[in-house]
C-alpha cells in the first residue's frame, strides 16, 4: 500500500556512495598508495601531503568534479607540484594506475540497505541522487544489485539547494514533503533542509575531509539521526507523523 498521498512525505531520497554501499575506504586506500609513491621524494610529514592533495582537489572540482577521475587527476598534479617536478614517469604511471583501480573496486552494499529501501518503497515513491562521475555511477549502481529498487535515479554533479530543487520541480512537490537520507551533512542533508525538507543522517566509519565542512546543528528540528540502514523505516515513519501534523496544523 502507498499512503504517500495520505501521509505528510511524497518523496523519499537516497545517496549512494557510504550510504547504500561502501566507497570512502577505497578513496582513502588510494591516497595510502599515493602517499607512498611520493615518499620517495619528498617528508611526507613535512610536506603535509593530505592537505596539499585536498586542496589541489578543492581546486579542482569545478573544473574535474567529483569522482576517481577528478581524484587521479588532482593526484597528478599534487605529485608535480609537490617533488618540485622531479617525479619519475613511471611513479605517475603508477598514480594512474592507482585511479583505474579505484574506478574498478568491487561494490559492496552496506548491511540491511536492500532491506530497508525495499521497505520504504513499499510505502512511498524513492529516487535515487548521487553525485560524481556519471560512467562510474552508473557502474556502480548496476553493480550494486540495488537497481530494481529505484524506479527514478539521478546522477548529478553536486549537491547543492538547485539541484534538490530541480528534482523536487520535476515530481512537483514541495520540499516539505521530501526526506533525503545519506551520510553527508554536507550534501545530502543541509541543502535539503535549507529548502525546508526532511533528513535522515546516518554517519558513515570514513569522511572524506571536503564533506565533513557543514553548517547543520545536530538537533535541527526537521533532523532525524539514524545509526544504521535498518532504522530507516523507523526515521521515514516518524518524519512522516511529524509532517503529516504539520500539514494538519
Amino acid at each position: 500500500m502507498n499512503n504517500a498521498d495520505t501521509s505528510g512525505i511524497g518523496l523519499v531520497g537516497f545517496d549512494g556512495d557510504d550510504t547504500l554501499w561502501k566507497s570512502e575506504d577505497y578513496y582513502r586506500a588510494a591516497e595510502q598508495d599515493f602517499e607512498a609513491i611520493l615518499g620517495h621524494y619528498i617528508d611526507l610529514h613535512d610536506a603535509g601531503t593530505a592537505r596539499h592533495l585536498l586542496k589541489v582537489e578543492r581546486r579542482n572540482l569545478a573544473v574535474f568534479g567529483y569522482g576517481a577521475k577528478g581524484m587521479t587527476l588532482s593526484m597528478l598534479e599534487a605529485a608535480i607540484e609537490l617533488t618540485g617536478e622531479r617525479i619519475a614517469a613511471a611513479h605517475l604511471r603508477q598514480i594512474i594506475e592507482i585511479g583505474r583501480q579505484t574506478l574498478q573496486h568491487p561494490v559492496e552494499v552496506i548491511d540491511g540497505v536492500r532491506e530497508a529501501v525495499a521497505a520504504i518503497a513499499a510505502d512511498y515513491p524513492v529516487v535515487l541522487i548521487t553525485k560524481g562521475d556519471l560512467f562510474h555511477q552508473e557502474q556502480k549502481i548496476e553493480r550494486s544489485g540495488l537497481l530494481d529498487l529505484f524506479p527514478r535515479i539521478e546522477i548529478v554533479s553536486e549537491k547543492d539547494p538547485a539541484t534538490y530543487a530541480r528534482v523536487l520541480a520535476e515530481f512537483k512537490l514541495p520540499a516539505g514533503r521530501f526526506v533525503m537520507i545519506g551520510n553527508s551533512l554536507r550534501s545530502d542533508i543541509e541543502p535539503v533542509l535549507g529548502l525546508g525538507g526532511w533528513g535522515v543522517h546516518t554517519p558513515y566509519a570514513v569522511t572524506w575531509a571536503h564533506e565533513a565542512e557543514h553548517g547543520v546543528s545536530a538537533d535541527a528540528p526537521r533532523l532525524h539521526h539514524a545509526d544504521t540502514a535498518h532504522q530507516w523505516p523507523d526515521a521515514v515513519r516518524a518524519i512522516a507523523a511529524q509532517a503529516g501534523a504539520e500539514r494538519g496544523a
